[in-house]
């Protein structure tokens, strides 16, 4: 009981800490230091954090099983590799990773489901083409003090036409936080068509909810 409450208490303090922080350098850092026990705090009944296989679950149910397995994806934010293993789970084969903090992908690393890891600052452009991948994910990465809806530009620019886009957005933060204001012109522009912005329980044990965002580029 009181190792489960200690749990709950060092999440939801470090969670506060990190929408907090305005500066990608002091980000970084809350990351790094929050790396090796990421895991287990997000998974714990105070967070149940079910966002991760949520997002694997709308690409597998978008794409099918074998265009799922045929797939170059991009996990965008991705963190200690949550995502990578419920899209591995999920029958994705080739899946490559980004994120600000090393610390993260050092973790992520040790999953053995990525084909390459890489540092990227998300709030400018990323590395790769134009039309590199058939699907990006960005999972829990739109939250507070974190990314701002401009990212959502160069995810649909790396991804192929008629490959998807799949991300959440902080619920309290879609409308606010301009999220809802850039889907809609990434739609009105042409570059993409909205399939989906479900309001999903994302951290169900906080009672945190976000819209999962399922984009096809045209």
């Amino acid at each position: 009981m009181g190792s489960t409450a200690t749990t709950a208490n060092v999440a939801h303090e470090t969670l506060a800490r990190v929408y907090a922080s305005s500066d990608v350098g002091a980000t970084r850092a809350l990351y790094d230091e929050w790396a090796t026990t990421y895991d287990a705090e997000m998974a714990d009944a105070s967070q149940n954090y079910v966002g991760p296989a949520l997002a694997a679950a709308c690409v597998l149910r978008t794409l099918g099983p074998e265009a799922t397995a045929r797939a170059a994806v991009l996990d965008a934010g991705c963190g200690t590799g949550l995502v990578g293993l419920h899209l591995a789970r999920a029958g994705a084969r080739t899946i490559d990773g980004i994120d600000l903090s090393p610390g993260m992908l050092a973790v992520a690393r040790k999953t053995g489901v990525y084909r390459a890891l890489d540092a990227v600052d998300m709030s400018g452009p990323l590395p790769p083409r134009d039309g590199t991948y058939e699907v990006a994910v960005c999972i829990g990465t739109f939250t507070q003090g974190h990314v701002g809806p401009g990212a959502m530009d160069e995810l649909v620019r790396v991804v192929k036409p008629q490959g998807l886009v799949v991300a959440t957005v902080l619920a309290a933060i879609w409308e606010t936080g301009g999220y809802a204001a850039k889907v809609a012109a990434l739609v009105a522009d042409s570059r993409a068509k909205l399939l989906g912005a479900e309001l999903i329980d994302y951290r169900q044990g906080a009672g945190v909810q976000a819209r999962l965002v399922v984009l096809q580029v045209l």
